[in-house]
């Protein structure tokens, strides 16, 4: 059987402990792993406030999985979060593969950003330390 490339939103209920929120994460994740899903991808958003009131909440906890699963797998996970009522919200989208490509390219470039701002915060410690020698010699 074809694994295919998943995307799922959920919004977890805010007024829970990080402990707690942390906890039900990770039985996403399991819930992924132990049913032939390989988990890609994790964007932890984290608090955030709400564009309308859910449940009576006006702030949620932010998580998007990508994962790569058999179909068989998504009823599964959407069963797990329609029976748990802390989450507020999901959204489970298949992803074609221009999508998935644009994804890898955007973290390809996050990537080469990241390496490049630490070299430039090391290159401007060190010229700052020769105009600071080059100060003192004055």
């Amino acid at each position: 059987m074809k694994n295919n490339v998943y995307e799922s939103a959920v919004i977890i209920n805010a007024a829970l402990d990080d402990e707690q929120i942390q906890g039900m994460i990770s039985r996403i994740k399991d819930t992924i792993v132990n049913n032939g899903g390989e988990i890609r991808d994790l964007e932890d958003w984290g608090r955030k406030r709400l564009a309308y009131v859910v449940n009576k909440s006006k702030v949620g906890y932010y998580a998007i999985f990508r994962f790569n699963a058999p179909p068989s797998l998504i009823t599964k996970l959407e069963r797990f979060y329609v029976l748990d009522e802390q989450f507020l919200r999901y959204l489970t989208i298949k992803l074609d593969s221009d999508a998935v490509e644009f994804l890898e390219k955007n973290k390809e470039a996050e990537l080469s950003q990241s390496e490049n701002s630490g070299k430039e915060t090391e290159g401007s410690a060190e010229a700052k330390e020769k105009s600071e020698e080059s100060t003192e010699k004055e």
